[in-house]
């Protein structure tokens, strides 16, 4: 299609409030990631992707709306970082996404032929920014299918803005003298596939809701739940929380106990011989206790044989 002449109130406006969120969608994921300090769940694909979209995406929009030479900047800047915070990446990769930016007044030497009618060059930066806009937007499937719909790492505060961000944007192509299709293609396959992304966690909080609460009764994290093991990734070891919080109790509350050769039974034998000397001894019992016992009992039937004698010679009529 031809560049937009003259454009309508509305539509600027909605395709100035569209470009104010895709400015600032990536600023909240860039500071969960700071917090976290960690980057698992979030591709460094969709980032990487996303910044080398952001030349032909921006081109694109130059030359049919002709005002949105910042939006390329910030759109290649905020990937880069996040992309940068990635454990994987490389810092000095940063320096090469921040120099696809010098690209974007390159081709804007097209805007020239295309405003004389020749339209197929910008039909392909048109579809190549539609391809890998979408692209940039597969990679999180790959990480929620690993965890089983669980999303992991992206932040949602950051999702919804870019969501509203293609929303008010495809509104502002309705709002149009005439609709660009190709655009509207863009902004439709974002909408969907981040509303699929949307929709997956849901399903996941629908499904765990009844494991979360029992997580939550126990004082424990749900991905501690041996349960939750498949919506973790990678996969921990099986443990039960439960058990073991009442194992380590346990061992706190008894610290002094010793554990004999046998174990607990062990110990317990030794107990029953200490608190009553006069039980038998097993065959496995000390040597010298049996002995001292066997003396014991000896002297008692001697004394015991002593004073019956002594009793027959006193008495010996009755």
């Amino acid at each position: 299609m031809a560049p937009q002449g003259e454009i309508p109130i509305a539509a600027n406006v909605l395709g100035t409030i569209g470009t104010v969120f895709w400015c600032i969608q990536l600023i909240p994921q860039i500071w969960y990631n700071w917090k976290q300090k960690k980057t698992d769940g979030l591709p460094g694909l969709m980032m990487f992707i996303w910044a080398v979209s952001a030349v032909p995406f921006g081109v694109y929009a130059i030359v049919q709306v002709g005002d949105a030479e910042g939006q390329e900047d910030i759109m290649i800047t905020h990937p880069t970082i996040a992309e940068i915070q990635h454990p994987h990446t490389n810092p000095a990769a940063g320096f090469l996404f921040a120099s696809l930016g010098q690209l974007g007044p390159g081709l804007d030497i097209q805007q020239g032929p295309y405003s004389r009618g020749v339209e197929w060059p910008m039909t392909v930066v048109g579809v190549i920014s539609a391809v890998l806009l979408a692209s940039g937007l597969i990679p999180p499937y790959f990480e929620i299918a690993k965890r089983n719909g669980r999303v992991v790492g992206i932040n949602f505060v950051f999702l919804s803005i870019d969501w509203l961000g293609a929303f008010f944007s495809l509104m502002a192509l309705v709002a149009q003298s005439t609709f660009d299709v190709l655009g509207g293609v863009q902004y439709i396959v974002c909408l969907l596939l981040e509303a699929g992304i949307f929709t997956s966690h849901l399903i996941f909080l629908l499904r765990t809701r009844s494991l979360r609460r029992r997580a939550k009764e126990l004082h424990v994290e749900f991905d501690d739940m041996p349960e939750a093991r498949r919506y973790v990734f990678p996969r921990p070891a099986t443990t039960n929380p439960a058990r073991s919080a009442g194992d380590s109790d346990s061992d706190h509350e008894l610290p002094d106990v010793e554990k004999g050769p046998n174990g607990d039974a062990g110990k317990r034998e030794e107990d029953s011989v200490h608190s009553f000397p006069d039980v038998e001894q097993g065959p496995d019992d000390d040597g010298e206790k049996r002995e001292k016992e066997m003396e014991a009992k000896k002297s008692i039937e001697s004394g015991r044989a002593r004073s019956s004698s002594a009793a027959a010679g006193r008495w010996p009529n009755r």
